[in-house]
């Protein structure tokens, strides 16, 4: 039996902080949730993820969502990066591995990513292109791809590359392509690896800034790196454009606008949300998902709110809610491990409070804020304290780099603001830095 809680009181506060804008009739309802409406047509295809502790229900979460988009008329698709075979089991579908997603019912697709096949690609659109500019000798095509092994980190970068198909954070609205779907789910190897790919492009933008100096400012990245970077940029662009007529400085530029593009849709809410789940009835469950808040921020994100699988307790949730505050905490319902799910009937369980939270686009709260009159930066860090907290400052105190949870970001200061650190404090989980 389904079991549904609904707690008016809890969420009524919630629900004020939450924009609406994406609320329509429900699809199941018989209407379509605007999946063929206009103004689905011209907005972006949005990339959902989930991040908690292992075990916490973060691929049951993401199969729930993908059944709700489904079920609002949306077109969905799960994507997923592991051998688990928990997807499927909720899903009730085979899942192929691609490269095509396999169509499990109306408006939901599922694909499973796997890493050794989708490593043939790339090197086949090398191939293609060192077949023209010849700069291997022939060397690169008498590489068998299918002999190659999966190395550790090539999973999150083919994570990536599979994701960016699908939502295509590439491109700009003057040349977006028609997209294939409105919601892309997506459920990945582990958090840790999730909050990778989702720092990748910003971190990219950082080695790609020390590459450029080298290959401009070095005898050797001077004769090398114009055959090598027009290799990686036709490879990229097989299908869309060569660098014939292209210098090596458009391409740098080029590349580095993709990067900050790629970068600046994961604060984007029209374009990714990225929630916490948690088992409410597990502390460490609880903590897990507070630290993994903090992780995110630093990760160059933000987090759109939480969710728990409900524990038939007000008690219990009011005081998790109060936990995650500012963040929007609403309930989902309890799924077992039953090879059949009645999805229908989970559905029908969502209260209007977690409908409204994982629909609509949310206003993010600041992660950091200056105060050019006292010299003060404040960071909101969730999930840490101040002792797993440490500060660099480089480039004559232009930026200030931090580290913390297996993280960094740089954090460009104000020109008003350029100076020495000679203090921090704590102050509800703020870090405020004073500068000189």
């Amino acid at each position: 039996m389904a079991i549904c809680v609904l707690y008016p009181s809890l969420f009524s506060e919630n629900l004020t902080r939450l924009f609406r804008n994406l609320r329509v009739p429900r699809g199941r309802n018989g209407a379509r949730f605007m999946a063929n409406s206009r103004e689905s047509s011209q907005s972006p295809t949005k990339l959902v993820t989930f991040l908690g502790k292992g075990g916490s229900g973060k691929t049951t979460a993401a199969v729930l969502a993908a059944k709700y988009y489904a079920s609002e008329g949306l077109r969905t698709c799960l994507v997923i990066h592991s051998q688990d075979p928990t997807a499927e089991q909720l899903m009730g579908c085979k899942i192929g591995s691609g490269p095509s997603p396999t169509e499990c019912s109306d408006n939901l697709s599922a694909v499973k990513l796997e890493t050794s096949k989708m490593l043939l690609e790339p090197l086949n659109r090398m191939k293609k292109v060192d077949a023209r500019l010849n700069l291997t000798q022939g060397v690169l095509q008498g590489i068998v791809g299918e002999e190659l092994g999966v190395l550790p980190g090539m999973d999150s970068i083919f994570s990536a590359l599979a994701l960016q198909k699908l939502v295509n954070f590439r491109s700009d609205e003057r040349n977006a392509a028609p997209k294939e779907f409105d919601m892309v789910i997506y459920d990945g190897i582990s958090t840790e690896e999730t909050l990778r790919l989702i720092g990748v492009t910003e971190r990219a933008r950082w080695y790609l800034k020390y590459m450029r100096s080298m290959s401009e400012k070095t005898d050797i990245g001077r004769l090398t790196s114009p055959s090598l970077l027009k290799l990686a940029y036709d490879s990229i662009n097989l299908n869309s454009g060569i660098s014939e007529g292209k210098t090596s400085t458009d391409i740098w530029n080029e590349v580095e606008q993709i990067l900050e593009r790629a970068s600046a849709s994961f604060t984007d809410s029209s374009k990714f949300r990225c929630y916490l789940v948690m088992d409410p009835m597990r502390s460490v469950s609880i903590s897990c998902a507070l630290r993994y808040w903090g992780c995110a921020i630093q990760a160059g994100t933000h987090i759109c709110g939480a969710l728990g699988f409900n524990p038939q307790s007000y008690a219990v949730t009011q005081e998790v809610a109060e936990k995650f505050s500012p963040l929007s905490f609403a309930l989902l319902p309890y799924i077992g491990t039953d090879p059949f799910v009645e999805w229908e009937t989970k559905l029908d369980c969502l209260d209007q409070s977690t409908k409204d939270l994982l629909g609509a686009d949310i206003y993010f709260r600041p992660s950091v804020t200056f105060d050019s009159l006292q010299k003060t930066v404040t960071l909101f860090m969730p999930g840490f304290d101040k002792s797993e907290v440490k500060l660099y400052q480089y480039r004559g105190g232009s930026e200030l780099l931090v580290e913390a949870g297996d993280q960094r970001r740089i954090i460009k200061l104000p020109p008003n603001m350029h100076g020495k650190v000679i203090g921090a404090k704590f102050t509800d989980r703020n870090l405020v830095v004073k500068l000189r």
